[in-house]
């Protein structure tokens, strides 16, 4: 396995994050050469200012955490994060509308995104804790289609964020055309690799320092 650090998008989404704590974050991205940091909108120019001139990006949420805005909203909110320093953009679906049979609905919501992100890497949230089998299926199947880069397991602020079994699914379902993140929940070594190890190209974890000095020590080895 490659150095876990790569796969990892230090994140803080905490509603009451504040400009000290996303500097820290972010001085930890650099000291520990995360992929990126994951921020939520209004903390990205700050971020991009931190972290420029390194190797770690700067991931934003948008439409977060519900997904139930309007597109036009998702879309203008994509378009600040990124002209602000954004390299990656992590979108919430509709997730009422796909329930609700309105696929169209969805993809057009991602499609407007795909437009934006011309260039940055879209990350497509489909909150699996709210889906059935049949449901993660069809909407992994969408955002392929839709040509996103990424489908991710969860926002981390519903009922509950990643398991195996979804992230297996979800890799089953998009193949080698897309690339799976997983996040929620992901708290030490042990369960970061077995993400991985059932499809995850990335994760999204708050606990990213703990993770990696536990693979650095040896935990969750072979």
């Amino acid at each position: 396995m490659k150095n876990l650090a790569s796969y990892i998008d230090h994140t803080l989404l905490a509603v009451d994050a504040t400009p000290e704590e996303i500097e820290k974050l972010c001085q930890e991205a650099l000291a520990y050469n995360f992929c990126s940091v994951c921020v939520n909108s209004s903390f990205v120019s700050q971020a991009s200012k931190l972290l420029e001139n390194s190797n770690v990006k700067v991931c934003s949420v948008v439409g977060f955490p519900l997904g139930a805005m309007e597109t036009q909203a998702k879309a203008y909110e994509a378009k600040r994060a990124i002209s602000n320093g954004a390299s990656e953009i992590d979108m919430v679906i509709a997730v009422g509308q796909l329930k609700s049979g309105n696929d169209s609905v969805v993809y057009e919501d991602i499609k407007a995104l795909v437009g934006v992100c011309d260039g940055v890497i879209l990350k497509v949230i489909i909150e699996t804790a709210l889906l059935n089998r049949e449901e993660i299926i069809r909407v992994c199947a969408l955002v392929k289609d839709v040509g996103a880069d990424f489908v991710k397991t969860s926002t981390g602020f519903s009922s509950a964020g990643a398991i195996i079994e979804d992230v297996r699914l979800m890799k089953q379902t998009v193949g080698d055309d897309m690339l799976v993140k997983a996040s929620g929940g992901i708290r030490d070594t042990k369960c970061a690799i077995a993400m991985i190890e059932a499809g995850a190209s990335r994760l999204g974890v708050s606990a990213g320092v703990a993770i990696v000095e536990g693979f650095n020590a040896g935990e969750g080895a072979y």
